[in-house]
């Protein structure tokens, strides 16, 4: 009786939770529906017409949407593809080979995220202006893959920790070099590990605002976000459902990646197992 009860307090309260984190996603996507030229001025709680594809157009055509997904895209898929590997190598260095201080470079590398980014903003601000590298792709590249190494880092180190060290010790007792032992060994037993690491700091990458619209100025260099924030800062010309349909049409990448991502975690699962 008392493991029922609990059971049952137990998914009355994860119902509810569920049901506050759908609303504001419900009121999303009802009032994007919302033809522009029909929007009353309050929110709408049932879909009651169907405008979201003029909604996307006119937020594609007024933000310019379609560089700034090309921007996004390239910014999301490098940074965060390069955090993957180079804190893949971290981890292995740090709890594969024999190093001294384990215990120092782990903080040293996961500080990072010990501090807010907006510490960051005016000395890499002053430092940009300095390198050229402000206002850049480049520039906003190195960026974002340092600002998503220490957390990627976090996630690899504690996954290789749980890792057999027999088979590392048989392939070096057989001869093989660390390179071989990474390469052959390392990234195949954390791949699921890093896949995860990639698709967050993608999703990091793509829906940060802050440094989209204080490292960038040139509308061809600005990531989605700040596209769409400036979409929002129209909001008299273009009304709420707009700004709305462009935040649908923007998250779809995201969207897509999670579907993919976990087929493959559960496929990893299962050849694992």
């Amino acid at each position: 009786m008392t493991m029922s009860l609990g059971r049952a307090v137990r998914n009355t309260i994860i119902t509810l939770l569920a049901v506050l984190w759908l609303i504001p996603t419900w009121l999303l996507v009802v009032n994007a529906l919302v033809p522009a030229e029909s929007y009353s001025g309050s929110p709408h709680w049932l879909p009651q017409e169907f405008g979201l594809f003029d909604n996307m157009s006119q937020a594609w055509d007024k933000a310019n949407l379609g560089p700034a997904l090309g921007n996004s895209l390239l910014y999301a898929v490098v940074s965060a593809l390069a955090a993957a590997v180079v804190a893949g190598f971290a981890a292995f260095a740090t709890v594969i080979m024999p190093v001294k201080r384990r215990a120092l470079w782990f903080w040293v590398i996961y500080a990072g995220t010990l501090l807010p980014l907006q510490v960051f903003l005016r000395p890499l601000f002053l430092s940009y202006a300095r390198t050229s590298l402000y206002d850049t792709q480049i520039g906003l590249v190195l960026l974002y893959t340092a600002i998503a190494i220490p957390f990627a880092f976090f996630v690899m180190r504690n996954y290789a920790l749980t890792l057999p060290r027999e088979v590392v010790e048989a392939a070096r007792m057989d001869g093989a070099s660390w390179w071989r032992v990474f390469w052959q060994i390392h990234v195949p037993l954390t791949r699921s590990a890093m896949i995860a690491v990639f698709v967050f700091q993608f999703v990091a990458v793509w829906n940060d605002l802050m440094f989209g619209i204080t490292m960038v100025t040139s509308r061809n260099i600005r990531p989605v976000m700040a596209a769409l924030a400036d979409l929002q800062g129209n909001y008299s010309n273009v009304g709420p459902p707009v700004v709305l349909g462009g935040a649908l049409l923007v998250s779809l990448p995201t969207v897509v990646l999670f579907f993919c991502a976990q087929r493959f975690f559960v496929s990893s699962l299962k050849i694992h197992g």
